[in-house]
C-alpha cells in the first residue's frame, strides 16, 4: 500500500487540522503557512520592508555571535525551523530564533530544540498573532524572551519569562536592548527602524 503525503496549499487557509498531521504535511511553495490553535494559516510572502527589519536584527545578532564565540550556537530563520506548541496545536515559524546550545538529538528535533530567544517582525495581517497568540504560545513553550519589533509604531516589545509569566519592556528608536541572555550584546534599535525606512 502506497502511502501518500498530505500536501497543503492556500486554498487551505482556514481549515482544522491536529499539529501531529499539519507537522509533516508537504507545502506549495511561494506561501508561508502555520497551523494556528488548530487551524491553518496561510500568508503571502512579507514586501520588501519586512525582510529588511528582520535582517537588521539578525546582521547585529550575526556579529554578537562572532565576536562572542560560544555565546550562540545558532541564528535561524522562518523557514529554517519550526517552534510545535503542541499545548495549543500550533506550529510557528518565527521570523528569527536564537539558539544558544546545540539539540541533544536530531531525532524528533522540532518536538524537543527550543530557542531561548524568538524574534517576530510585525506586519500587517500579523498584529494579532504576533501580539496575542504567539505571545501565550511561545510563554507556554518555555521561550525566555520574546522580541516583538513593531516598524509601523517604532517600537519594539521585549518580553522576558519571569517566575512563568511575561515581564514586558517597549523600547523605542533612541533605546538599545540588553540582555543577560547574551552578555556583552546591545541591540541597537534606532538602526532596525532604519532600515523599514529604506527604498
Amino acid at each position: 500500500m502506497i502511502k501518500t503525503t498530505l500536501r497543503i496549499g492556500p486554498k487551505d487557509q482556514g481549515r482544522r487540522m491536529a499539529l501531529r498531521e499539519f507537522e509533516p504535511a508537504a507545502v506549495k511553495e511561494g506561501y508561508l503557512y502555520e497551523l494556528a490553535r488548530g487551524i491553518i494559516s496561510v500568508s503571502e510572502v512579507p514586501g520588501l520592508p519586512h525582510p529588511l527589519v528582520v535582517d537588521a536584527v539578525r546582521r547585529q545578532l550575526f556579529r554578537y555571535q562572532e565576536d562572542f564565540e560560544g555565546e550562540v550556537y545558532v541564528v535561524l530563520g522562518t523557514m529554517e525551523c519550526k517552534l510545535l506548541v503542541e499545548d495549543f496545536e500550533s506550529e510557528r515559524h518565527p521570523d528569527l530564533a536564537v539558539y544558544k546550545t546545540k539539540p541533544l538529538r536530531e531525532a524528533d528535533l522540532w518536538y524537543h530544540w527550543t530557542p531561548e530567544i524568538v524574534v517576530e517582525v510585525v506586519s500587517t495581517d500579523s498584529a494579532r498573532r504576533d501580539y496575542v497568540e504567539k505571545k501565550e504560545e511561545y510563554l507556554a513553550l518555555g521561550i525566555k524572551e520574546y522580541w516583538i519589533v513593531d516598524s509601523a509604531k517604532q517600537q519594539m516589545t521585549v518580553l522576558r519569562r519571569t517566575r512563568g509569566k511575561w515581564s514586558e519592556r517597549v523600547l523605542n528608536a533612541s533605546d538599545s536592548l540588553e540582555t543577560k541572555l547574551l552578555p556583552g550584546f546591545r541591540l541597537d534599535c534606532g538602526k532596525i527602524f532604519q532600515a523599514a525606512e529604506q527604498p
